[in-house]
This record gives C-alpha cells, sequence and structure tokens, in this order.
C-alpha cells in the first residue's frame, strides 16, 4: 500500500508536467501567428533620413557618438532633428518670393499712397478705406511689427496705411523717418471735412478695432475683413509677425487667398517671401541723426559682410561665445570669397563685446558703435533718453538712440546676421535686423539671380537640453519648431533661419508646445501634437461663437 500510494503520486506529477508542457507551447505557437500592435511613430521624407551633421563638435556641448536623432531600438527611423537639419529645409528659395511681393508693395503705394489718395475726388475719397498702424514706444521690434502689421493688413484689404501718432509724434520719432505714402490720423480726419463726406455722403468717420490678443474677441479667423464697411479699422496687439499670417486659416477664402499672396504658402519653409524687411525698405529709414552715426562707424567704406547680434541680459556666457565664433565661420564658409570680411557687433551687454573682439579679430575686421567715442561729433541732436531702470537688464545701460544705430548698422550686412542668446534666439530686434538686410541685398528683376544672403541662430549646447522646447513664446522665430520634433541633448548648433517668421506648423519638422496647443484651442483651432489644424472645429466654433464688433466714432 505505501509503495502503490507512492507510485499514484508519482503518475499525477508526470502528467502535471505534460500539461504543463502542452499549454506552454500552445501559448508560444500562438504569440508567434498573433500580429504585432504597429509601432506609432511619423513618417519623414527619405531625404532627411542622414547622419547628423557636425557630430564631433567640440565644446561641453557635444553627445559624443550618441546620435539624438535615432529611436532606441530603430536605428534607421527618425524621430526629431537637430536645429540645424531643420535649417536646411529653410535654406535659400525666399529671394524670388520677395521680389514678386516688393512688386506687390510698389504696385499698392502707387495706387493706395496718400499722394494719390489725397487728391481723389470727394465722392471717391469718401468711399475710401484706411488701415491705423499704431504703437507706443516700448521694445522697438514689438511696436515696429504693430506698424508692419498695420502696413500688411493695408495691402490685403486694399486699404491706406495711417501711421498712429500719439501727441502728434511718431513713433520713435527721434530715430525713424516713415514714408511720404502714409497718412496720419489728423490729415484723414481734415480730409474726412474738407470733402464733405458726412454732409454730401452720410459718411462717417468711424473706427472698427480688433484685438489679436484677445482670443475670445478677434474676427481674425471668422470674419471677412473685406467686407467690412467701416472707414478705419484697426488690428490691435500685434507685436510680432505671428498676427497678420493668422488670416492664412480665415474660414473666408477671400481672406485666405489675399494672406496667401503676400505670405506664401505656410507649408513650403524655404520660399516664403521675406514681407516684414520688404515693408520696412520702403516704410522707414534712420532720422539724420541716427544715419550720421552710421555713417562715422562704416568711415566712408564698404558696408560691412556680417552682423553679429548677441542678446545676453547682462549675461556673460563662454558657451555663447564659442557657439557665436562657430556661426561666424559657417557663414564665412558659404561667403568664401571674402578674404578678410567687416563684421559688425550688436549686444545689450558690454562685457560680452569686450571679450569676444579679440577672438573676431584674428580672422576679420570688427565694426562696434561706441557711442561714447561719438558724442559730440554729430551735427544733429539726438534725444538721449537713457533706459528706464527696470529696463537696464533687458535692452543694456547704453542710452535708447544706440539700439536704433545698431539696428540700422547691422541691417547694412550685405551677406549675413547672426542671432545669438543668453536664453531666446532670434527676437523680434534680430528678426527684423535681417528682414531689413536681406531686403537691402536683394536686386532687381533684372540684376538677381539669387541671393546668397544667410539669417544665422547660433546655439550653445546648454540652450538645447530639452531641444527648442524652451524657444517658447510667439515672437521668437524658432517657437514654430519647439514642439516633440526637435532633438534634446544637442551639440552647438548654427542653423539657418527664416526670413519669415512662421506661424503654423505645417512645415517639415515644425511641432508645437503643449502650451502653445492650449493657446490655440481659444482662438478655436484644435491643434494636434504635431501641429495639424482641424478645419472643420474651427468652423464649428466660428458658428457658435458670438459676433463682436467694436467701434470708435470720431468727431469732426
Amino acid at each position: 500500500m505505501r509503495y502503490g500510494g507512492i507510485r499514484r503520486r508519482r503518475l499525477s506529477l508526470q502528467q502535471l508536467l505534460v500539461i504543463s508542457t502542452v499549454v506552454t507551447g500552445i501559448g508560444l505557437f500562438m504569440v508567434t501567428i498573433r500580429p504585432l500592435e504597429p509601432q506609432i511613430r511619423v513618417e519623414f521624407p527619405r531625404k532627411f533620413e542622414h547622419g547628423v551633421s557636425n557630430r564631433s563638435s567640440s565644446g561641453s556641448g557635444s553627445v559624443g557618438s550618441e546620435d539624438p536623432t535615432r529611436n532606441e531600438g530603430n536605428s534607421g527611423a527618425r524621430s526629431c532633428a537637430t536645429v540645424e537639419e531643420m535649417g536646411e529645409v529653410l535654406r535659400d528659395g525666399f529671394w524670388k518670393e520677395s521680389l514678386k511681393v516688393r512688386k506687390i508693395i510698389q504696385n499698392h503705394f502707387i495706387l493706395n499712397g496718400a499722394s494719390r489718395v489725397r487728391d481723389l475726388p470727394p465722392e471717391q475719397f469718401c468711399r475710401h478705406g484706411f488701415i491705423l498702424g499704431k504703437s507706443s514706444e516700448a521694445g522697438f521690434g514689438n511696436e515696429m511689427y504693430k506698424v508692419l502689421t498695420g502696413a500688411a493688413l493695408s495691402i490685403m484689404l486694399n486699404r491706406s496705411l495711417i501711421i498712429g501718432q500719439t501727441r502728434r509724434r511718431y513713433p520713435f520719432e527721434d530715430y525713424i523717418s516713415y514714408s511720404n505714402d502714409t497718412f496720419t490720423l489728423k490729415e484723414v480726419k481734415h480730409l474726412w471735412r474738407h470733402n464733405g463726406c458726412v454732409r454730401k455722403y452720410g459718411r462717417h468717420l468711424v473706427m472698427r478695432t480688433d484685438d489679436f490678443e484677445k482670443p475670445a474677441e478677434t474676427n481674425v479667423l471668422c470674419s471677412n475683413w473685406r467686407e467690412w464697411k467701416q472707414p478705419i479699422i484697426w488690428f490691435q496687439g500685434t507685436t510680432n509677425a505671428v498676427a497678420a499670417q493668422f488670416f492664412l486659416k480665415n474660414i473666408h477664402s477671400e481672406m485666405r487667398n489675399a494672406a496667401s499672396n503676400l505670405f506664401g504658402d505656410p507649408e513650403v519653409l524655404q520660399s516664403r517671401p521675406n514681407v516684414f524687411g520688404e515693408l520696412m525698405r520702403v516704410l522707414i529709414s534712420p532720422s539724420k541723426g541716427i544715419e550720421e552715426a552710421v555713417n562715422w562707424v562704416i568711415g566712408g567704406k564698404e558696408d560691412p559682410d556680417i552682423s553679429l547680434h548677441m542678446r545676453m541680459l547682462m549675461n556673460r556666457s563662454v558657451r555663447a561665445v564659442q557657439a557665436a565664433l562657430k556661426c561666424i565661420r559657417k557663414a564665412l564658409k558659404v561667403q568664401h570669397h571674402i578674404s578678410r570680411p567687416k563684421l559688425v557687433l550688436v549686444s545689450d551687454t558690454p562685457s560680452l563685446i569686450k571679450s569676444i573682439m579679440p577672438n573676431i579679430s584674428e580672422f576679420a575686421e570688427v565694426l562696434h558703435f561706441d557711442y561714447e567715442l561719438f558724442k559730440g561729433k554729430t551735427s544733429n541732436d539726438i534725444n538721449e533718453r537713457q533706459s528706464s531702470e527696470f529696463r537696464v537688464k533687458d535692452w543694456g545701460p547704453a542710452p535708447r538712440w544706440v539700439a536704433f544705430v545698431d539696428f540700422f548698422l547691422a541691417s547694412r550686412a550685405k551677406h549675413a546676421v547672426i542671432s545669438g542668446a543668453h536664453r531666446r534666439v532670434g527676437t523680434t530686434y534680430a528678426q527684423l535686423i535681417a528682414a531689413l538686410a536681406a531686403a537691402q541685398s536683394l536686386g532687381t528683376w533684372d540684376t538677381s539671380t539669387s541671393s546668397s544672403f544667410e539669417f544665422l541662430s547660433s546655439f550653445q549646447s546648454n540652450l538645447l537640453t530639452d531641444g527648442l522646447k524652451n524657444q517658447i513664446g510667439w515672437g521668437h522665430v524658432w517657437n514654430r519648431f519647439a514642439g516633440p520634433l526637435s532633438c534634446h541633448r544637442q551639440p552647438i548648433q548654427c542653423a539657418f533661419t527664416p526670413i519669415l517668421p512662421p506661424a503654423w506648423w505645417d512645415g517639415l519638422w515644425q511641432s508645437p508646445i503643449p502650451r502653445d496647443i492650449n493657446r490655440l484651442a481659444s482662438y478655436g483651432i484644435e491643434l494636434s501634437g504635431f501641429g495639424i489644424a482641424d478645419t472643420s472645429s474651427l468652423q464649428a466654433h466660428c458658428r457658435s461663437r458670438k459676433k463682436v464688433v467694436k467701434t470708435i466714432p470720431f468727431p469732426l
């Protein structure tokens, strides 16, 4: 009995092992024949599936042999790009479209410029429309974009441009002269009375306002502005290149066509025109005193080849200097015919200028405006207002007018503008320097077959630890590339930069950060994680929203 019991237990154990083996085998067989869940990834064009350039860059930002653009476990798939790879998409191409836009701008001011419109017969004048471009005297880049956005809107809506004044003074009047093709509000009021627009035609002088910075109220996406009947329109809160380009997604085809005719296709980043540079070329010039200062620096010689703008916020960074030097050498490599170039150096931080000048002087002639040396050398008085104390870190310790000398001096660069920074690269000030320089370096249809001008961004490695994620703010040129398609832990980068900062995420390698997805939602646009706008949701938003009309009547 004892042995029999033991034998039965052994037989039960053997049966258990057999059953276990069979079940395991069936399980393995089912796994092998069951299709795997597809891997979620983004497909990119084959031409961008190459190794990352400058992987051997020296400095603390180097990641050695590690390639941040490769997915773990899949050496061939691309999930992100470096800033330089993004920039290769943007290289060249803008010049041809810019010449087309130059012609559009010229024709617009021939037809709608003040010299013609003020002499229209009363009936025609009283039917004519105007756009107000008005700014204060805060940061130059942000405030100039308000005027330029007004100018761009005047073209899209076929209206004349009014430059707004405060206490009968133009914005930055001491430093900038404005085109005679523009009106003042005072002159429009006078002509409205003179032509009897109210008495004869019953047309009151009314201004309709729209504020881009109030998403719940703005009509930038939902209304056909070309149908607005008010004599004057003021588009407020337009402190960067983005606001005017929002019309590219307007639900009305008439507005979309007007915007794309000026700004081009947002999906084709490499051939978008230099709209704001071409507008500045026509609308602004340095005042007499500022021009004297610029010419004093140049000394009657040829214009500079390259300009370097470093916005350091009173910080002195060795990494930023190293990155900038690399970027200068890249610009010189592109312009290989220059033996010893002339380089303009502009910064809000005097200590950085002193530290970087000896390095640059080894291979280039450095031009820098020293306002202390210039004092008393001008025949024209310049208002020497100091920066407000709270603005010293932002603008630097120099008098306010120095920034305008630097701006017009740097925009004389013939071949390249380079932007570097302590935190955010390609601010509105740097964007406008590059835009005006590019416009001035461009020839005509008869003399140009292409342009060799380049806008470059200099990034030290610590700015790219999390990719471009920290390039937040719609005023910064790389903001539309700051999302998940931007590689982390990049080494030093010197990237070709868009002359026209993009407002949408339609182009290659563009992707939004969560902050911008949420912000777009407040305008009624559902944006995917890779920047795809849901047009059907915008249509629904525009149908459901309350119509907002704000007007200001002008007593005559």
